[in-house]
């Protein structure tokens, strides 16, 4: 009998087990977990003395596998370097696109399923520990079975069970799955080159999602489902990965145009963000990175579990989620969780507005189909980060006293109750929790409920010019929209939110196409009106769902910004910047409309829980700036001078009102007003009747199409020509920044 021919009548089992006694690769140790195992081994290696013939060799008493001639790895190469002198080598050949099986073929090569008994190589050493070096303190380990040797050690296991022709139809079916790996990578060597190799090129995810998937495609379901079930695990985690890079690899800023995405990591700065903790107000001294957050602990030593982020609209926030998830996603950081799951309330309220019950697990599902039946996330040391997104989109007030407890994650009830249950801690009872939103909407949350508070502070000097450098690869156009920007004061600290930053570059940007552009100063009436569309235009997106571009706007929406305006004209003849629910109601307006959907006012923190909630704007310049809006669209839309207090009275209702007389009456406000809190008042209402900010911009919004334009300019430049003569030193620089804003044409 052929030697081959003794070799392939080895029980099964004692083929099969081969495997597992393979010389460990790259990715470690596949040596017996138990000493059963061991003597197992010991008693296959009697059976094989006994069927196998004797060497040709008369010293020789064991066998090695000669591996193909892919680079050795330490692993490898110890297991060379410690064979057993005079040991019978037998080579592996590579796979034949061709070769026809045929099992009475008498030149069929030596079986793989060969036990190679060489001493086992020195014990893997451990990896790094990344929590323990300076340069990633936030990198952590992979759970075992998320990790290489675990899903090394399974694939090995199943593919070692097929038949020489199973296996070939498995390769075949791999090698059409993957173009990164060529014919020679995936045909050539043996079982143990072939997954090496591919782990080294696809990694170890990609390459067990398509071993599974060849599997199937090859009529082996059994086998698949198999593997599926002993990498539930990492399957699972692999396809959370892959749904945010899919989802946040590339970042969309503003209206999306084909070709204008940029990659998330090359533009992404990262802001200031400050902490507090135990429900304080956040402080600016001390400060952590987003993808620290759960390396925070809270003052009895243990890890923090609910982390709360707020900050201005347009800080940042969701840009913040998104590079934190893509870092995740990447394995760049919190190795350590196992499972990141993104649960934006914008689809809780969705749920909620069905009126359907459902459990938690039901709504991770509904997000994540890939992730049902998810039992890993009823273990202890499972440790995962839920993230809780755009809390104010959820508009419902929460009972968090009366809820009802929900102690399981299978229960069904309201999205109301769910919410609260999960915040509370009986649902998910193993979840970090990263809340976001508004500091209007998240101050309804119990303080006792959140371990840190954290507020997004925005950009830095230094990370505004980052940010603009990032955004082109010509540095010579950076320099110029930074020099440029830096010309307006007012504007360099507006750019402290990203999404200013944003504006500025795509402003400039394209100004700096004309010839000619950039020698006077930019306007700062026309950010201002930007920044009010923009963030109109995202309440109509987030939270009504209408379309990304809107051009008009209904009447209910102009009626509820005319309505701000004239709260924030109102504030400013009281000389304060600061309101309260009466102050909103008192002009017609809906609280969360305001303070939480607008976009343009925020909460104001409050020191002590008897301290009454008081708002403001995003800033007192934007403050001054609607109240220019609402006086001079009164005057653009009625023909009223709401500036008029009666010191000339109109007699006659029928009598025009002339710009010049609206703009006299603003400036012996601004000229009477010892500490200057109208001067910018009067600079936006100047800077509002230039033809482009009335009627390039706001047309369609605000004031219709092809209406005609506001004459008597030349008077009001002459009036504020003629104040400068007379005013102080300190008020002239504004008058002349008036008459800039007025007049200055833009490309």
């Amino acid at each position: 009998m052929e030697p081959n021919q003794q070799v392939q009548r080895l029980p099964k089992e004692v083929q099969v087990r081969g495997w597992e006694m393979r010389p460990p690769s790259s990715y470690g140790s596949m040596k017996s977990d138990s000493e059963e195992e061991d003597e197992d081994e010991e008693r296959m290696d009697e059976e094989l003395a006994a069927v196998l013939p004797e060497s040709p060799h008369q010293d020789a008493t064991r066998l090695e596998v000669k591996r193909s001639n892919y680079p050795e790895t330490l692993y490898t190469t110890t297991t060379q370097q410690t064979k057993p002198p005079h040991a019978v080598v037998i080579e592996t050949r590579c796979f034949d696109d061709g070769e026809n099986f045929d099992g009475d073929d008498d030149e069929e090569e030596e079986e793989e399923y060969l036990i190679s008994h060489s001493p086992e190589p020195p014990e893997v050493p451990e990896q790094e520990d990344f929590l323990q070096t300076e340069e990633n303190q936030q990198r952590g380990r992979l759970h075992p079975e998320n990790d290489l040797p675990y899903i090394f050690k399974n694939i090995l296991k199943i593919l070692s069970g097929l038949t020489r022709e199973e296996l070939y139809r498995v390769r075949l079916s791999f090698r059409q799955r993957e173009p990164k790996m060529t014919k020679e990578d995936v045909m050539q060597g043996d079982l143990l080159d072939f997954v090496d190799k591919a782990f080294e090129i696809i990694g170890r995810d990609q390459t067990l999602v398509h071993i599974i998937r060849s599997l199937e495609s090859s009529k082996m379901k059994a086998k698949a489902d198999e593997l599926q079930g002993l990498c539930k695990r990492a399957l699972t985690r692999h396809s959370l990965k892959s749904c945010y890079i899919r989802k946040h690899l590339l970042i969309n800023e503003g209206v999306v145009r084909a070709g204008c995405q940029s990659y998330l990591e090359t533009i992404y700065v990262e802001p200031e963000i400050s902490t507090s903790k135990e429900g304080g107000v956040p402080s600016a001294n001390t400060c952590v990175t987003v993808n620290n957050l759960f390396r925070l602990e809270k003052d009895d030593g243990t890890a923090v579990r609910t982390v709360l982020t707020t900050g201005l609209p347009g800080i940042g926030m969701t840009v913040s989620v998104a590079k934190f998830c893509l870092d995740w996603a990447q394995e760049r950081v919190n190795r350590d969780i196992q499972f990141v799951i993104k649960l934006s309330f914008r689809k809780w309220w969705r749920f909620r507005n069905k009126q359907k019950e459902i459990s938690a697990m039901e709504m991770i599902t509904c997000w994540y189909p890939d992730c049902k039946n998810m039992t890993h996330l009823e273990e202890e040391e499972c440790k995962f980060l839920l993230i809780m997104d755009s809390f104010d989109c959820y508009r419902a007030a929460l009972d968090w006293e009366n809820a009802p407890v929900i102690n399981d994650n299978y229960t069904q009830a309201h999205p109301d109750v769910l919410i609260v249950n999960i915040i509370r801690g009986t649902v998910l009872r193993g979840a970090r929790l990263w809340i976001l939103g508004r500091r209007a909407a998240v101050s309804q949350i119990p303080t006792h409920f959140i371990d840190v508070v954290t507020e997004i502070l925005g950009f830095n000097d230094e990370m505004k010019e980052d940010y603009l450098n990032r955004h082109t690869n010509d540095r010579e156009q950076a320099a110029k929209i930074i020099a440029h920007y830096k010309r307006l004061p007012m504007l360099v600290t507006l750019a402290r939110q990203p999404f200013v930053c944003w504006m500025v570059f795509t402003l400039f940007e394209r100004f700096y196409r004309y010839s000619g552009y950039g020698e006077h100063p930019p306007r700062l009436t026309p950010f201002y009106i930007n920044i009010m569309i923009v963030q109109m235009n995202r309440r109509l997106q987030f939270y009504y769902d209408k379309s990304q571009n809107i051009s008009d706007w209904s009447n209910e929406d102009k009626d509820l910004l005319i309505n701000i305006a004239k709260m924030a004209f109102r504030m400013l003849e009281k000389n304060s910047s600061v309101f309260c629910e009466e102050d909103v109601k008192g002009c017609g307006l809906s609280l969360v409309e305001v303070v939480a959907l607008s976009g343009m006012c925020t909460e104001l923190p409050t020191s002590t829980p008897d301290t009454g909630t008081s708002f403001c704007f995003l800033h007192p310049t934007f403050q001054e700036f609607m109240a220019a809006l609402y006086v001079f669209t009164m005057f653009r839309n009625e023909s009223k001078n709401i500036l008029n207090t009666g010191l000339r009275p109109n007699f006659f209702q029928t009598q025009k009102v002339f710009v010049a007389d609206l703009v006299q009456c603003a400036l012996e406000l601004t000229l009477k007003s010892r500490h200057g809190h109208y001067d910018m008042f009067l600079r936006f209402l100047c800077g509002l009747l230039n033809l482009t900010c009335y009627h390039s911009q706001l047309s369609g919004y605000l004031f219709p199409h092809k209406a005609p334009k506001v004459e008597g300019l030349d008077k009001v430049k002459h009036l504020l020509e003629t104040a400068m003569q007379k005013a102080s030193r300190d008020r002239i620089e504004n008058l002349r920044e008036c008459i800039r804003e007025m007049t200055q044409e833009d490309q």
